[in-house]
């Protein structure tokens, strides 16, 4: 069995219950998972030794809410400045023109820049199906994540209430819901794997109150707990939103989801911006997760969420990006330092260091209902992010390495990442893809889409 060791870090952060930072510290990896951590250990015969002396190592970030194919839409001028309805218009026409190659290249972008910022777990909402383009569009990001050694959690979006219909999607992007519910059924059966350690998980997720319609939030709902699978949609994000949902439902975003069996630990919201206490409290108690994603919400002025309180409450609540083309990055450990300092708008105490990167790890593994992932202990997924501190960002905050991570803008690229025990960012490069030439293609396959 192939064993790596990480000799000699200046810190490593257990994220355990104890929030253990353990100095000078050493990382024992046999195959997939973590063999045992500790100080002075030995190396087994013909295992590869890595100095980790000057850096940090941290349980692989977990990212809970991604749009892979956005990576090909970034910094859109129509769509700069444009709230989320509005920018879901300006952008709902390029989309239309995705096709199998374009995605598998937008993907290999959103996902290879996750690893880059220490993500080795990345789920990712796929619900665009444009007419004339096959279902299997969405195995395309299945292959990406398969290349690049990333583990991986698809979620099979749907919308099905285009504009004539009252939705906000025009009618070409939108499908029959017999056929989304046929498709999630083959799309569970090609890709999803319960095992632990598994590299890939699927989840069921229609796109949101204004794109779907209540039979198929239901239906896709009874298929996805048949199948024991996870289940995800954008709730709560805007105004604009809430607005639609009281005109055309007669009830709040939430009470929506809600009460078509949208709740529980099976469920996770992306956003969660705008809720009353009494929801914050529903959410807390029936374990209810939320990807919170406040580069994105900032972006298009959709609000805070109120994370603070979700934690508090016993809500499972992760970190994510969020599209890149609301974020216009997929940089999870961009996100973490904006975890930290919006919600210090409202009390400076609100979010620690420590809150904000247990988010983006432990956090991140609870919302997508993983027990082997975002965590250092012996037994578990070797899924590890190396930062090196020997950087002049870095120069007088050793004294807190960890937190340095959130509070210091260093280089942003990992040093090292493992998912899996298998190396695939090394010396902060992708290991397994030619990036120039990966760049290359993104950019001619973004130019002839916004064209």
């Amino acid at each position: 069995m192939d064993a790596l060791l990480l000799r000699r870090a200046l810190a490593v952060a257990l994220m355990d219950d104890r929030d253990t930072v353990l100095r000078d510290a050493d990382v024992l990896v046999e195959g997939a998972a973590i063999r045992a951590v500790g100080r002075d250990l030995a190396a087994p015969a013909g295992a590869r030794v890595l100095d980790a002396s000057g850096k940090v190592i941290v349980p692989g970030f977990v990212n809970t809410h991604h749009h892979l194919v956005q990576s090909l839409f970034r910094a859109v001028p129509a769509a700069q400045d444009a709230t989320l309805f509005e920018w879901l218009t300006t952008l709902y026409p390029l989309w239309a023109g995705l096709e199998p190659e374009a995605v598998r290249i937008g993907a290999l972008v959103g996902l290879g820049e996750l690893l880059l910022s220490g993500c080795t777990t990345a789920a990712d909402h796929f619900y665009l199906f444009p007419r004339g383009q096959p279902s299997t569009l969405i195995d395309e990001t299945v292959a990406a994540a398969r290349e690049l050694g990333i583990r991986f959690h698809p979620t099979r979006g749907s919308m099905s209430v285009g504009a004539s219909q009252g939705g906000l999607p025009p009618d070409h992007v939108v499908q029959p819901e017999d056929e989304i519910l046929r498709d999630s059924e083959r799309f569970i059966r090609a890709f999803h794997d319960p095992a632990p350690l598994a590299m890939c998980r699927v989840g069921l997720a229609p796109c949101s109150p204004f794109s779907v319609s209540p039979e198929l939030m239901r239906e896709t709902a009874v298929l996805a707990r048949e199948h024991r699978v996870t289940l995800h949609t954008h709730l709560a994000e805007t105004l604009d939103e809430e607005r639609y949902c009281l005109e055309r439902f007669g009830k709040r975003p939430f009470a929506f989801a809600r009460d078509l069996g949208w709740v529980g630990p099976d469920v996770w919201f992306a956003h969660a911006v705008h809720l009353s206490d009494d929801e914050v409290a529903e959410i807390g108690r029936t374990r209810t997760g939320v990807a919170h994603c406040p580069t994105s919400n900032l972006r298009l002025g959709s609000g805070i969420a109120r994370i603070p309180d979700l934690v508090r409450a016993g809500a499972r609540v992760g970190l994510a990006v969020d599209g890149s083309a609301s974020n216009d990055s997929s940089d999870l450990l961009a996100e973490v330092r904006q975890c930290l300092l919006v919600h210090r708008l409202r009390e400076v105490r609100a979010m620690s260091a420590r809150l904000a990167l247990r988010l983006a790890s432990r956090g991140g593994a609870e919302v997508l209902g993983r027990d082997d992932v975002g965590r250092i202990a012996p037994g578990l997924a070797a899924d590890l992010a190396v930062f090196d501190l020997q950087d002049i960002a870095y120069a007088g905050a050793w004294h807190d390495p960890v937190g340095a991570l959130a509070f210091c803008v260093g280089r942003r690229r990992a040093d090292t990442v493992l998912v899996g025990g298998r190396v695939v960012v090394e010396h902060g490069r992708l290991a397994l893809v030619d990036e120039e030439r990966l760049v290359r293609r993104q950019n001619e396959a973004a130019a002839r889409l916004v064209k």
